[in-house]
């Protein structure tokens, strides 16, 4: 038969601004208090205008609330500029990624002309991500700007601009968030002496600060700046490593070719077609002392591979030991277009399927301590409950390999992405469990939990039901890794506006009840809990 068709997975949806109840099967328990928020692309066009890619689709906020046992839902569309002048106009005025907005056609030719020739303005359509900095939740992509909004309202505050506050002209929606509220992102910066990837630090929130209502980026610092090994073409990155003494960033070999950006502009081609897969480089991991600032001189690499999302790293005697979701096919990014996304069911959608590269967890081990005495080609890692190597080929030069992270029971699952963890109390430390989505089909179609010490799994999965990424939420009092929940959002295609928010008991990866919304939800990207004082 085939798989089948994704296209109610991609269609706009309207928005539901006041909380609407949902309809409880099973329970929820009742310690659970807070807001479960999820973000992602929700409208797929402005009048005759169509967007080319899913990543362009306008932000849409979901909020989740759950007090008591019981479960409301509401959701706003992002006030972006890139939303509010599109509106306006109904018609794509501000491009995205994957679509570029066409000239005014009430412009006279020779401002048509010339508009070809300035760079397109950055979109603050943020939705990639919730992201915290100081105590504020922001919503973000992966330019300069992020929208400050408020949780409970999902009203759009003010747009900020990264550039205002510190040396970058971009951030992830990946930040790391340390055990004293401090926040770290990764942004780039490029100038005459070159292209350089950041690490930028912004300090925990100052409790003695009287509280205003207005975006606060105030002490953000970039703590070191990595050259790009190529700088005319320089690595795309998604996300980045934090453990407790130190951040990796991985350069890998999806690269973005900035002559090409200028040229694509002036012919009128969208931005991602500049990015390439070029396996003939190897992935290189920067290690930085978090503390510090500084950067190892030794050049640790790997076979060329790619990841987008981290699933955890941590120090154990001497060693860092990074746990990602990797590919070994950097194409993939640039194909999620809506066409694709779009194919009828069967032998199409089968072949987009088939050609999409499987994202499977690895670990990779870095020897912290490698000086002149280091002896050569000899694996480094001394410690026996890890599988992956490191062997110094030249001096401070380390080459590594990894160590499957599953066994071959994941295939059948397709792979997995979307990583989560029990991150307040394990993030950057020693840990067993990880949750993610397994990929059946292009969209997600199974929630895993992975023992990273036996490599087993635990599955839910149900014929024509499209969980999103698993979000876990500790019980109060726990003293165990897994002692809590984990939700998902569900969206059932098969289904007219049935889709509900499902609780999992962490532990068993058993339903305990899920919460039914009489409304239809596209396939999002991200999403956190807010737990309620």
């Amino acid at each position: 038969i085939g798989l089948e068709t994704l296209a109610t997975l991609v269609s706009s949806v309207e928005e539901t601004p006041d909380p609407i109840p949902t309809t409880v099967q099973g329970t929820i328990p009742t310690w659970i208090n807070g807001s479960f928020l999820r973000n992602g692309p929700a409208k797929f066009e402005f009048g005759e205008d169509r967007y080319v890619h899913w990543f362009d689709g306008m932000a849409m906020m979901h909020r989740f609330h759950i007090k008591d046992g019981n479960v409301t839902y509401s959701s706003r569309f992002l006030r972006s500029d890139s939303y509010v002048k599109n509106t306006e106009k109904n018609r794509i005025v501000m491009s995205e990624f994957g679509t570029l907005a066409l000239p005014d056609p009430c412009k006279n030719i020779f401002a048509r002309f010339f508009s070809r020739f300035q760079m397109p303005e950055a979109t603050d359509n943020a939705s990639v991500n919730f992201v915290k900095y100081k105590g504020d939740y922001y919503v973000s992509t992966e330019t300069n700007y992020m929208r400050r909004i408020n949780p409970q309202s999902l009203e759009t505050k003010e747009k900020v601009d990264w550039t205002k506050f510190v040396a970058v002209n971009s951030a992830t929606a990946h930040p790391h968030y340390d055990q004293d509220g401090a926040t770290y992102n990764m942004g780039n910066s490029y100038g005459k002496q070159g292209f350089f990837y950041n690490i930028v630090r912004v300090p925990p929130p100052d409790e003695t600060a009287a509280k205003t209502d207005c975006a606060d980026l105030s002490g953000a610092e970039v703590i070191c700046s990595i050259p790009a090994a190529e700088p005319r073409k320089p690595s795309y990155y998604h996300s980045f490593v934090m453990s407790e003494n130190y951040i990796v960033f991985v350069e890998q070999p999806i690269k973005l070719d900035l002559l090409k950006f200028m040229l694509y502009r002036i012919q009128g081609k969208s931005f991602h077609k500049v990015m390439t897969w070029e396996p003939k480089y190897n992935t290189i991991f920067h290690l930085v002392n978090r503390h510090t600032g500084k950067a190892s001189e030794v050049r640790y690499q790997c076979a060329p591979m790619f990841t987008l999302h981290q699933i955890n790293a941590y120090e154990d005697n001497g060693f860092l030991v990074m746990d990602m979701c990797c590919g070994d096919d950097g194409n993939a990014v640039g194909e999620f277009t809506l066409e694709n996304i779009r194919r009828k069911s069967g032998e199409e959608m089968d072949k987009f399927y088939n050609d999409l590269c499987r994202n499977l967890p690895r670990r990779y081990v870095l020897p912290l301590n490698v000086d002149e005495q280091t002896p050569l080609d000899q694996n480094l890692i001394s410690l026996n409950n890890y599988t992956a190597t490191a062997v110094k080929t030249k001096p401070k030069e380390v080459v590594l390999t990894h160590e499957e992270l599953h066994d071959d029971t994941l295939l059948q699952y397709g792979g997995l992405e979307f990583p989560q963890i029990n991150y307040t109390q394990y993030n950057g430390r020693p840990y067993r469990y990880f949750y993610s989505c397994g990929f059946g089909h292009v969209f997600s179609d199974s929630l895993l939990k992975m023992d990273v010490h036996t490599k087993e799994l635990k599955v839910w999965r149900f014929p024509g039901l499209y969980p999103s990424e698993p979000v876990f939420v500790a019980s109060p009092g726990a003293t165990e890794e897994d002692d809590g929940v984990v939700m998902s959002v569900i969206i059932t295609p098969r289904k007219e506006k049935s889709t509900f928010l499902l609780v999992l008991d962490a532990k068993t990866f058993i339903e305990l009840g899920r919460a039914e919304v009489p409304v239809n939800i596209p396939y999002g990207t991200h999403g956190v809990f807010n737990e309620m004082g």
